[in-house]
């Protein structure tokens, strides 16, 4: 089978290498899925980098989440187990964690529904608990993480704005729903911020960038507010203030939606049913920017590593479709 492959550590476009390798055996537990679509992610160029909290040994296949078919015919949602990821025509995964496809989604829509809307869900609902009516602050809204935020936080009943770095995105992001859209190439966040909630700030922030993008968060906060950290896109990673958190009386929340699948994997089926709900209902549908066939794997990869897509880039190994 075709499969990329990472053999040193390095920028996703210099290190991922297209070869025909050997399928994966699945072991224990697993299942072969095929795969119709792979979903690009984030992650994928921190593992390329070596930077991930989990580091495959070299070589391997980046690719954290897929839609494909089971040899027995299901079609699923699944997350490769690494060393054998999803830029790939076939996975290993396990059997108990595989999710049933969305029937109202496309293969690229639905392997975009499951890491990035899962975390949104599990950020705002269980960890920030998003009420009808407060204001959701979502950096890099037009990004894969940021979109599936905004439509999770508009199907909750929020005032959503978005942060967005120039004029296509911020376009992208009032397509996506966004109540205001700040551009923070020209706009000044925290002013814009307080300005639009009569000075109290945003309830919930949705960070998956830190740096720069935290610090502004926590200037415009809300008195009870909950500051969400998803992830670090812009390789900065914050040391928070604890005794600013303390005289603002605002909460830093941390979320890892990978230890759900340890620590309660019923819960990840039971957001998955409401995803599915959502979907059909067609209150939430992932915002697929392009899909590539496998040859445009590791430019994808790349792109979403600079920060110069929109929305989520899919790869479909039987051909762009």
């Amino acid at each position: 089978m075709q499969a990329w492959r990472v053999h040193r550590n390095g920028e996703p476009g210099e290190v991922m290498s297209l070869e025909e390798t050997d399928r994966p055996t699945p072991g224990d537990g697993q299942v072969l899925v095929r795969v119709a679509a792979a979903n690009v992610n984030f992650p994928d160029a921190l593992l390329c980098r070596g930077q991930y909290q989990v580091r495959p040994p070299l070589p391997f296949t980046p690719g954290v989440e897929v839609c494909g078919t089971t040899e027995d015919g299901r079609r699923v949602l699944a997350t490769p187990a690494l060393p054998y990821g999803g830029f790939a025509e076939y996975v290993v995964a396990d059997g108990a964690a595989l999710l049933p496809a969305p029937d109202a989604l496309d293969d690229a829509e639905a392997a975009a529904l499951h890491i990035g809307y899962q975390t949104g869900w599990f950020g705002l609902h269980r960890r920030a608990r998003l009420q009808p009516g407060e204001t959701l602050l979502v950096h890099a809204a037009a990004g894969g993480v940021g979109s599936a935020a905004v439509q999770l936080g508009k199907a909750a009943g929020a005032t959503v704005i978005g942060v967005v770095g120039g004029p296509e995105k911020a376009a992208v992001a009032r397509e996506l729903g966004c109540d205001l859209v700040i551009d923070r190439r020209s706009e000044d966040i925290v002013a814009a911020v307080k300005e639009a909630t009569g000075g109290r700030g945003a309830d919930v922030v949705y960070d998956p960038v830190g740096g720069d993008a935290y610090a502004k968060s926590v200037k415009c906060v809300a008195f009870e507010g909950r500051v969400l950290v998803v992830g670090f896109a812009s390789g900065n990673i914050p040391a928070p203030a604890l005794n600013h958190a303390l005289v603002k009386n605002y909460s830093i929340i941390g979320l890892h939606w990978g230890l759900y699948n340890t620590h309660d994997p019923a819960a990840i089926r039971a957001c998955h049913d409401e995803l599915t709900k959502l979907a059909a209902q067609g209150i939430v549908k992932p915002l697929v920017s392009e899909r590539v066939g496998m040859a445009g794997a590791a430019e994808a990869v790349q792109r979403v590593a600079d920060g110069t897509s929109t929305g989520r880039i899919v790869v479909l190994p039987g051909g762009a479709r």
